[in-house]
């Protein structure tokens, strides 16, 4: 019998698919049936800095300093009151939430600055949420933020609000950082209890006839798993927290591919927000008929057996990889 059990933030879920913050989480009914469908927990989608504080902090931070910005700039930046749900409706909806599924629910706080609205991961933690999720997002383009000024201010954030919270916390990060086994390091000594690998940047586009910068989301694919799959691997071991491999899972083998990096779960949003919740049995299904035909007894025996500690060529992680994949690239050329 396959044992799909596993253990993320310590808490025990029957499998390892996790639906990652989406709008999926909006409604109640939806997440009861990612529950019948067999997710492991659901994280819900954030609930942002700027709507606590019903000021913008940040945004105003950089509004004030940029003296000759245009209204048209000021403009891409959305109303604090124009936000979907606000703070207590969020709270009220961790509440329903847990009464109507019994999978773990996992709260996400997605800022960047210290402040009041850190008191709201205390509120989170008691409207419910068996753990909770900081989403940091954040594109530094001031010339005088140093990465040091940034990581620090990562650390601070990270400490303030594990004070708050006896829940579990894990940090959703980006990876674009130049230490970033150092930065995880020191995460968990700020009390992290897990590590979320990655957030998406989502790049806007232009509208050239318009002269517009415009949003735009793309969903995943399955190889943009390359890249957390590489820190996952490398981090495995190495940092005393749970790694979450997120972006780029798409398929059942997507999911052997992380928990053999070390991932403790995997998680998923545009899989199912492109093929539906459905889609989220069929994963599972798949998964516990790959780990019979290759006499995998449980998710715990494949965790790790391919992260850079245990490969048979460690170097492959690193820039030994850079050379290996250019020298072995031979194109057809016409």
């Amino acid at each position: 019998m396959v044992d799909l059990s596993t253990t993320y933030l310590g808490i025990q879920l029957n499998n390892p698919l996790v639906a990652s913050a989406s709008p999926l989480s909006h409604k109640v009914d939806t997440v009861r049936a990612l529950e019948d469908a067999g997710v492991g927990a659901v994280v819900m989608y954030s609930l942002f800095e700027e709507q606590i504080t019903n000021e913008s902090n940040v945004i105003d931070h950089f509004l004030n300093r940029v003296s000759e910005l245009s209204d048209e700039a000021r403009s891409y930046f959305p109303e604090p009151n124009n936000f979907r749900v606000g703070p207590e409706g969020y709270l009220e909806h961790i509440q329903k939430l847990k009464k109507a599924v019994n999978i773990p629910v996992i709260g996400s706080l997605n800022g960047i600055s210290t402040g009041g609205w850190i008191s709201y991961a205390k509120k989170i933690e008691q409207a419910g949420a068996d753990a909770l999720e900081l989403n940091i997002y954040y594109v530094p383009t001031e010339l005088d933020v140093t990465s040091s000024d940034l990581e620090d201010a990562y650390i601070d954030l990270v400490t303030d609000v594990c004070k708050e919270v006896h829940i579990p916390v894990a940090v959703k990060l980006s990876p674009y950082f130049t230490a970033l086994p150092n930065l995880a390091h020191r995460l968990v000594k700020a009390g992290a209890s897990g590590l979320v690998m990655f957030n998406r940047f989502y790049q806007p586009d232009l509208d050239v006839e318009a002269l517009e910068v415009v949003p735009n989301l793309v969903l995943s694919t399955s190889d943009e798993m390359r890249l957390p799959l590489r820190w996952v691997s490398i981090l495995y071991g190495n940092v005393d927290a749970d790694l979450a491999l997120t972006s780029g899972v798409h398929t059942s083998l997507d999911m052997v591919k992380a928990i053999m990096s070390g991932a403790a779960v995997t998680m998923t949003a545009s899989e199912l927000l492109s093929k539906g919740v459905g889609r989220a049995a069929e994963m599972i299904a798949d998964l516990k008929k790959w780990m019979e035909e290759y006499e995998y007894s449980s998710v715990d025996q494949m965790r790790g057996s391919m992260s850079q500690k245990n490969v048979a060529e460690p170097a492959v992680f690193e820039r030994a990889n850079y050379m290996k994949v250019l020298q072995s690239y031979n194109p057809k050329l016409q």
